[in-house]
């Protein structure tokens, strides 16, 4: 007979003490850049969608629009989650620095919003990081940026040791230590990166080269935090999978791998050559791969043939499935791109939002651990599914297009829409577009509803 491998809970352990208040102010961090990222992407996709275009004047707002709502989105969401996370896992030591760090970033945050307002600056669209090209908006990002690099210095110094016996804590607490080391040598490659380009070339060129090797790193923290994810919420859907902590443990370990790698790019190859922009395209499509398959694996094994939900776990369960679908249709996605056109931005809006949900699925589990009403109605259940589809649908549409020539980072008459299927996919990507920003409107009013009334029941 064949014996089936044990079972090992992963469960996060949320400590008491002053470290809740830091995680909040984080997490609230994270969730007005995603209030902000939401008015931005309403305008967004209503500026590339047939027939309703021409009431938007369109070609710089588009670009300015997407240059903010990329960077509020993604990066600032992100990392704001993470600095919950890291606040949670370490010890209370360096406390003033970690506030200190919050308030750099948050300072920054806010510069960012309000640069399009107070400064006409040329949005760049460069890859990773888009900006605006203009002193406001560039100095929000520094004063976010020292504010990330603050907190993976406070959280290096006040890291509590995972230990010799390695429990299920120990390994999920192991990720989001890589996660953070993955963000601070990002950090390090932005400024390898600064130091070496010649500031005289063209902005467009300039920031392409400045945001692509730190860029690359950083996906690799988002990876970490997504799989930790995984594990985490499929360990409190089933009781535990079927990975020994070690080996999750060494999972995340190889996963960082290739991020060690990149300072030796930046030793060996100048930062504007086309081999250091083919190897660290090169390090993660393939560094970042060989983790993914075995931790999805054992987390769709783990739910087989389907958990026992209750009225707290369904919002995990559906935040979990979306994710792993939204995760992997980009990744297939990515085997289709061929030319400069939207199935670019479909491939890593599938990844970035199963990225998304995963950390959606994580707020829901952290909040009746921060204190506050756990997430128990259908809107919990439902809002992942209807945000994960308006972005399946969203990134189809993108696809679709894609296959007749239709380029990225381009709207109105430059999209040059000239058969009915080109306007027919560019019309599914700006629906689906407008059914994920009701998903993600409805997970604020589920998550603030749930800060401001601990005792009701969303």
């Amino acid at each position: 007979m064949i014996q089936l491998p044990m079972i090992y809970a992963f469960n996060l352990e949320i400590p008491n003490d002053g470290r809740k208040p830091l995680a909040l102010a984080w997490l609230i961090l994270g969730l007005a850049a995603l209030v902000a990222s939401g008015l931005f992407s309403l305008l967004l996709v209503l500026s590339r969608t047939p027939q309703l275009h021409s009431f938007f004047p369109v070609a710089d707002f588009f670009r300015v629009a997407l240059v903010v709502h990329v960077d509020l989105s993604v990066l600032v969401w992100f990392l704001s989650f993470g600095g919950a996370l890291w606040s949670l896992s370490g010890t209370t030591r360096w406390q003033t620095l970690a506030w200190l760090a919050f308030a750099l970033s948050l300072l920054g945050t806010l510069v960012m919003c309000l640069a399009p307002f107070v400064q006409s600056a040329t949005p760049v669209m460069s890859n990773y990081v888009p900006v605006l090209d203009g002193s406001v908006f560039l100095s929000g990002l520094a004063l976010f940026g020292a504010g990330i690099t603050l907190l993976c210095l406070r959280s290096m110094l006040a890291a509590s040791p995972v230990g010799v016996h390695i429990s299920g804590d120990g390994a999920l607490r192991f990720g989001l230590n890589a996660a953070m080391v993955a963000t601070a040598v990002a950090v390090m490659a932005f400024v390898g990166s600064w130091v070496e380009i010649p500031s005289q070339i063209d902005s467009r060129a300039y920031y392409e080269l400045l945001f692509w090797g730190g860029g690359h790193v950083l996906q690799f923290a988002y990876t970490l935090l997504m799989l930790l994810g995984w594990v985490w919420l499929a360990s409190c859907l089933s009781g535990g999978l079927r990975l020994s902590p070690r080996v999750v443990m060494l999972l995340f370990a190889l996963a960082l791998v290739a991020v060690f790698l990149t300072p030796i790019t930046y030793l060996a190859l100048d930062v504007t050559s086309v081999e250091h922009h083919q190897t660290q395209t090169w390090l993660m499509r393939y560094g970042g791969g060989l983790v993914i398959g075995p931790i999805a694996v054992a987390v769709l094994w783990s739910l087989w043939p389907g958990p026992k939900l209750t009225s707290a776990t369904r919002p995990l369960y559906s935040s979990l499935l979306t994710s792993l679908l939204l995760f992997f249709a980009g990744g297939l996605i990515g085997f289709m791109i061929s030319g400069n056109n939207v199935r670019i931005p479909a491939h890593y809006h599938g990844c970035i939002v199963g990225v998304t949900l995963a950390m959606m699925g994580m707020v829901y589990r952290l909040l009746p651990q921060l204190g506050y009403q756990t997430p128990t109605g259908p809107s919990a259940f439902w809002q992942p599914i209807v945000y994960g589809t308006g972005q399946l649908l969203h990134i189809i549409g993108l696809v679709w297009s894609g296959g007749y020539g239709v380029q990225r980072k381009v709207a109105d008459a430059d999209q040059v829409l000239r058969s009915s299927q080109e306007i027919w996919g560019m019309g599914l990507m700006g629906f689906g577009g407008l059914v994920a920003i009701v998903g993600g409107i409805l997970f604020l009013f589920i998550v603030l509803r749930c800060l401001r009334h601990p005792s009701a029941e969303v």
